[in-house]
């Protein structure tokens, strides 16, 4: 199993399959994994699975159902009587609500950590509470990790590993990861399921469905995430993580559509060709700099902007072009190695885009640098985030979004606020919601965002969206102008309009930085700061 360095196939050779490193611990070429063949099944019974999981039942499941109702339902109450009305209610609420999570235990808790990735798309507030549960989760202890580990490859833990780091590196909702040495010499990371956690997580599912319908309305945070919908994306996102030769199969996705598009910038870990199973998941170990650790890095030598442009690329092309794209970005996930090239790890949430949704995606992207409203409408609805016979000239009218834009930083605090619950009355009586493939794209878009911040603060806004935009229209602008229908010279980036989407004056402004945007940011949340967005 171990590449030979006497042979040089041994070390390249998979290198025609995916974005790897150069010298892997084996050769998925030479060998192919053993896994691969039933996930094609596997996804497609996950598919079948969700529709009975996500059906609201008749009766809770009485014993999980009456502890979740009564957890939940104390800290409504308690938070309805003392402070519904009141300044502090959103933030309040938010608190119990992590909480809650935190009581209830794995399955809760991942949830709020699915939350704690949503901001801009979930109240910051509760954004912010959810954040606590990301590192909250106590691992299992050894024994059961090994008790995991033997019943999955039927031997004992002595005949697959010489050294097995007893202490985890971390510990999630689903599953735990430790270091470990194989018996051939390779070091690996090995990532173990919670036992029994597919049981637990189906069991809550299915008291989540009962219970969320029951919240529409009652709770202000939920906006557009109304709760039935956000059961719905968790439990999309959920099952796919309790099967790892489905990850494992992601990973080897995921890793074929950077090396299509030519983005040699990342580095996927290989998954073991043979010790991968349904619980247990043994793959090459990639280390690095954290993602937003631009001192480190800085010191190193790294050109963290650069860093920051090629994850902005890759994830879009790999959504725009191929429709896959790696799921869940945030800080754990991504190491900078010392080449500059970013390591992408954790591969239990991968965006698939059906043609649809991908071309839908293509359209939004065109619309916006051409400063086509209509288009990035009717690119929203395709996507499903709006009904499927929706009036886009009334939508774009009611929202008023025909008009130049409206600089929310002009406005006075009772204004903005005013404007803010008119948009969100609006997209609601239009029956607006958030489906799956967008919300991952927000959430990692997001992601990008903030992490513009730490690694290039005073990065220009305006040339790197230009740069973003030049990019995709010379290399890809035949193929998406083929694919949409369109000609290719209708595709011309209209900067004054992007630069007025940002609120400023487009004829005077050059250069707009994100330090100068992350301030504007501040003091629109200054102005709304104690305002109540209600229904």
């Amino acid at each position: 199993m171990p590449s030979s360095t006497a042979d040089p196939l041994a070390t390249s050779d998979d290198l025609h399959l995916g974005s790897f490193s150069e010298h892997g611990p084996w050769n998925l070429a030479l060998t192919p994994p053993s896994w691969c063949a039933d996930v094609a099944r596997l996804r497609a019974e996950q598919v079948r699975l969700l529709p009975r999981l996500v059906k609201r039942p008749r009766l809770p499941p009485v014993v999980r159902g009456v502890t979740v109702g009564a957890i939940i339902g104390a800290s409504l109450a308690v938070w309805g009587l003392r402070h519904r009305g009141k300044p502090d209610a959103s933030a309040e609420l938010s608190r119990r609500i992590r909480r809650s999570a935190e009581r209830l235990g794995t399955t809760y808790i991942k949830l709020a950590q699915i939350i704690s990735a949503g901001e801009g798309v979930f109240p910051a507030e509760l954004v912010n509470e959810c954040k606590k549960c990301r590192d909250q989760v106590p691992p299992e202890d050894y024994q059961t990790v090994v008790s995991v580990i033997e019943a999955e490859f039927g031997r004992p833990m002595h005949r697959i590993f010489r050294n097995f780091e007893p202490v985890p590196l971390a510990a999630a909702s689903i599953a735990q990861v430790h270091a470990a040495t194989l018996l051939s010499g390779e070091t690996v990371v090995v990532k173990i399921q919670r036992p029994d956690i597919d049981q637990v997580v189906y069991r809550d599912i299915r008291v989540l469905a009962w219970l969320g319908p029951l919240l529409v309305g009652r709770i202000p945070v939920s906006a557009l995430a109304n709760p039935p919908a956000l059961v719905d994306l968790f439990a999309g996102t959920i099952v796919e993580e309790l099967d790892f030769r489905v990850e494992a199969a992601n990973m080897l996705d995921v890793a074929r559509v950077l090396l299509d598009i030519g983005q040699r910038g990342f580095v996927v870990p290989r998954p073991h060709p043979e010790l991968v199973t349904r619980r247990v998941l043994v793959m090459e170990r990639v280390s690095g700099f954290r993602f937003d650790d631009a001192v480190g890095m800085t010191a190193a030598g790294i050109d963290t902007e650069a860093v920051l442009k090629t994850g902005m690329l890759g994830f879009l092309e790999g959504a725009f072009l191929h429709g896959i794209f790696h799921g869940d970005l945030h800080g754990g996930n991504l190491f900078v190695m010392e080449d500059g090239r970013t390591a992408l790890v954790d591969f239990g949430i991968t965006g698939r885009l059906t043609q649809t949704e991908r071309l839908a995606f293509l359209k939004m992207m065109m619309a916006a640098t051409t400063n086509d409203v209509n288009g990035q409408v009717a690119a929203l609805r395709d996507l499903g985030a709006l009904p499927a016979d929706i009036d886009i000239e009334a939508v774009v009218k009611d929202l008023g979004l025909g008009g130049p834009p409206i600089d929310p930083t002009q406005l006075a605090p009772e204004e903005l606020a005013a404007e803010l619950r008119r948009i969100l009355k609006a997209l609601l009586a239009y029956g607006a919601r958030m489906p799956k493939p967008l919300m991952l794209y927000v959430k990692n878009t997001i992601f990008l965002d903030g992490a513009i911040a730490s690694l290039a603060p005073n990065l220009d806004m305006f040339a790197v969206l230009t740069e973003i935009a030049t990019h995709f229209a010379v290399t890809h602008g035949s193929t998406i102008a083929t694919q949409l229908g369109r000609p290719q010279d209708e595709w011309e980036l209209d900067l004054y309009g992007l630069k007025a989407s940002f609120g400023v004056d487009p004829s005077t402004t050059d250069h707009f930085t994100y330090a100068e945007l992350k301030e504007r940011r501040e003091l629109i949340r200054k102005r709304l700061s104690g305002r109540r967005l209600t229904q």
